[in-house]
C-alpha cells in the first residue's frame, strides 16, 4: 500500500523516532516477537512510513504473528474513507490520528462499484450492475468478491445495507428489501461464505409497546427527504448513501439503522421477524434534511432544518421512547448553512467521533465537514483537501479503523 500525505510527522512518529535514535533502547536486539509487539501498536500511517527503515522492519507486514499481534490492540483512531460526488474517484481519506489527509493511490478499476457500507479494517462496495458486493482492506488493497444474494421476488427494491465485523477475519452483510408493509431481509456471514434465505417481516400491532432493551436483534431505517409535507424524495441522495445504514451489536444482540424514502423512522425486530413506527423528531411542515450513525453501541440522529430564516444542526439519541437532544453546531456556524438547499450525510468513528458532510448539488456546489465529540462535546471543523492545487469536494463518507490484518 502507497500513500502520500503532508510533510508534518505526528506526534507519535516523532517521539517513536527519538525512541529509536536514544541508545538506551536497541531495537534491534529485540526479538521477532517482542519487536512485532511493539510495532503492533504504532498507529497505522506510522508504522506504514516506519517499515522503510529497514528490510527487517518492512518484513513484518507479511507476517501472520505481527498480524496477530495487530488483532490484540483494541482500537484504532479511525480513518474517514471519502466520498465524491460520483461515488468513484476518489481515494483520499482523513486520518484522526495525524488530522490530515492522505491519497491511498489504490486503482479499484470498478467503475460500477460504489461504497456503500463499512465496518472494522473494511469497506464494502455494490455493483450497480449486477448488484453484487465487493468487499476491500483499503490499507492493503486486498479485496473479495461475494456471490450476489439471489432474491425470490427481484421486484423488491434494495433499501438498506449493512456491515459489521465480528473479528478482524470474519464479517457479516445484512440487506432489506422491499416497501413497507412488505418488508424481507437476509444476510452472508463470511464464515459461512453463503446468504441465508430470505425472510419477511411484519408489523407489529401498534398496541405493542416497543422496547429497546429487548435482547432480540432489531433493524431501525429512517426516512431521508427533502420535504417531508409530501412525503417525496425531492432531495435526492449520493448513491454511495442510498443504502445507508449502521449496525449495532448490544448485549449479543445486533441492531441495523437504515434509511429510507418514507418519512417515518422504523424499529424492524429481527429476530421476531417485524417492525414498528417510532415517534418523529420534527413536525412535517419543515424542511430538514436526516441522517443517522451508530457510536459505542447507540443510534444517534443528525438533523438540519431551517426555522426563522436560520439553520439549524442538531444531534439526537432515542431514549425511552423519547428523542433526548445531545449537541448543536454553534449557531455562528450553522447559520452559513441557511438558504443553501444543501443535504447532511454523516458518519461516526469508533473514537466517540461524529463527521458530518454538508454539500450542495450543483451549479453552486458548497461543501463543509464538521466533526462533532461526543465525549468533550465541542465541535470542530476539518480543512480542505487539495489535489494538483484544485479543492477536492467530498458528498459522504465511510469511517473505518485502518487495520493491517483484517482480511477479507
Amino acid at each position: 500500500m502507497g500513500f502520500s500525505a503532508g510533510k508534518r510527522k505526528s506526534r507519535d512518529e516523532q517521539d517513536y523516532t527519538v525512541t529509536l535514535a536514544s541508545t538506551a533502547f536497541p531495537m534491534d536486539d529485540l526479538s521477532d516477537d517482542v519487536l512485532e509487539r511493539v510495532l503492533s501498536w504504532l498507529p497505522t500511517s506510522s508504522f506504514l512510513r516506519m517499515t522503510s527503515v529497514c528490510k527487517r522492519w518492512k518484513s513484518t507486514k507479511t507476517s501472520k504473528s505481527f498480524n496477530l499481534a495487530c488483532s490484540q490492540v483494541p482500537l484504532r483512531d479511525p480513518w474517514f474513507f471519502m466520498i465524491t460526488n460520483d461515488s468513484k474517484s476518489s481515494t483520499f481519506v482523513y486520518d484522526s490520528t495525524d488530522n490530515n489527509w492522505k491519497n491511498l493511490n489504490h486503482n479499484r478499476n470498478r467503475q460500477d462499484f460504489i461504497p456503500v457500507a463499512s465496518s472494522g479494517g473494511l469497506l464494502c462496495f455494490r455493483c450497480s450492475v449486477s448488484g453484487g458486493f465487493l468487499l476491500c482492506n483499503p490499507i492493503t488493497g486486498s479485496s473479495r468478491d461475494l456471490p450476489s444474494p439471489i432474491s425470490d421476488d427481484n421486484s423488491k427494491p434494495l433499501q438498506a445495507v449493512a456491515m459489521t465485523a465480528l473479528t478482524p477475519s470474519s464479517y457479516k452483510l445484512v440487506t432489506i428489501s422491499g416497501e413497507a408493509p412488505n418488508l424481507c431481509f437476509r444476510f452472508y456471514e463470511s464464515d459461512s461464505g453463503s446468504w441465508s434465505k430470505e425472510l419477511n417481516l411484519v408489523k407489529k400491532n401498534d398496541g405493542d409497546e416497543y422496547n429497546d432493551d429487548n435482547d432480540s436483534g432489531t433493524v431501525y431505517f429512517l426516512s431521508k427527504t427533502g420535504h417531508v409535507v409530501v412525503a417525496s424524495n425531492n432531495l435526492q441522495r449520493s448513491p454511495s448513501k442510498q443504502y445507508s445504514s449502521v449496525i449495532t451489536v448490544k448485549d449479543n444482540a445486533e441492531t441495523v439503522y437504515f434509511l429510507s424514502s418514507h418519512g417515518t423512522i422504523i424499529a424492524c425486530d429481527l429476530t421476531n421477524r417485524c417492525f414498528t413506527e417510532l415517534p418523529k423528531l420534527l413536525p412535517p411542515f419543515l424542511e430538514y434534511s436526516i441522517d443517522l450513525v451508530e457510536c459505542n453501541g447507540t443510534m444517534f440522529v443528525i438533523l438540519l432544518s431551517e426555522f426563522y430564516e436560520s439553520a439549524s444542526l442538531r444531534i439526537w439519541k432515542l431514549e425511552n421512547q423519547s428523542w433526548v437532544h445531545v449537541g448543536m453546531l454553534p449557531p455562528a456556524m450553522s447559520h452559513e448553512l441557511y438558504g443553501r438547499e444543501g443535504d447532511i450525510n454523516c458518519v461516526a468513528g469508533a473514537d466517540d467521533k461524529i463527521l458530518v458532510c454538508f454539500n450542495t448539488s450543483p451549479p453552486e456546489v458548497y461543501c463543509r465537514y464538521f466533526v462533532y465529540d461526543l465525549v468533550a462535546e465541542q465541535w470542530s471543523e476539518l480543512p480542505k483537501c487539495f489535489k494538483d492545487g484544485d479543492a477536492v469536494e467530498f458528498v459522504s463518507a465511510l469511517s473505518f479503523q485502518p487495520r493491517i490484518e483484517a482480511t477479507v
